[in-house]
């Protein structure tokens, strides 16, 4: 079923209108006709199954029918980013949208090849948020995570601040032991940071700036991941562990 966005102010007495893009995307790419169901969310407090009513020209009107359960992650996850090469950042915030991160932050590190000037690393910013809004639609997110502008490795151990528990899957950590013990520290209405270096990895002094601000190294086993793969791994980890 498709999965449409909306603000509370476009829910009314059991009617919603949806106007924008949307408005395209349902009359000429997807052809929908009255009387197929969709579903919405106003990204914060209610989530509903609708029928869709009437397809004017500017708006699409949808009838509410019953109110439908959420489907995020029973705990928040702000996923900070090291810069990695070409076009795998798209192909991180697609996935880990999927998997149900609640922000992801873009950080440059030491080892990050990537170098953006303001110009360009907002419009790569707008870019990404575009790919998870599609994302969060096609795996039927009820909220739509947001794609922060580039942090530098400080800004974002700061930003990190709010985090009730800060993970760092580290290639030289050892033991799954440690592992399993630091994931058993999650539970539902935390705010969990996941760190993942870029491409090079991360610098020995940026694991020692971590430690100090309070992350967790930790090991995901003796095959090195991808920088693309990490993040994906702790997630589907967590996802596991917080909706069982």
């Amino acid at each position: 079923m498709h999965m449409f966005f909306v603000k509370p102010a476009q829910i009314e007495g059991g009617l919603v209108t949806v106007t924008g893009p949307d408005v395209n995307h349902i009359r000429n790419v997807l052809r929908m006709k009255p009387g197929e169901p969709v579903r919405i969310s106003d990204e914060k407090d209610f989530c509903g199954q609708c029928r869709v009513t009437e397809i004017l020209e500017d708006r699409v009107l949808l009838s509410v029918e019953e109110e439908a359960p959420s489907t995020e992650l029973p705990a928040r996850v702000t996923l900070f980013q090291g810069l990695p090469k070409g076009d795998k950042m798209e192909w991180i915030v697609q996935k880990n949208t999927e998997l149900g991160v609640s922000r992801i932050v873009p950080v440059a590190m030491r080892r990050s090849v990537v170098k953006l000037d303001a110009r360009k690393a907002e419009a790569k910013r707008v870019r990404l948020q575009a790919i998870a809004e599609s994302a969060a639609k096609q795996s039927g997110r009820t909220r739509l995570p947001k794609v922060l502008p580039v942090m530098s490795y400080g800004e974002a151990l700061r930003e990190a601040k709010d985090c009730d528990l800060l993970l760092l899957p580290y290639e030289s950590a050892e033991g799954m032991d440690r592992t399993r013990e630091l994931l058993a520290r999650a539970f539902p209405g935390m705010h969990i940071g996941i760190l993942i270096g870029p491409e090079g990895g991360f610098d020995p002094s940026e694991v020692e700036q971590a430690a100090e601000a309070g992350w967790q190294a930790f090991s995901l086993g003796p095959r090195i991941l991808r920088t693309e793969t990490a993040g994906m791994a702790v997630l589907a980890m967590l996802g596991f562990l917080l909706e069982t």
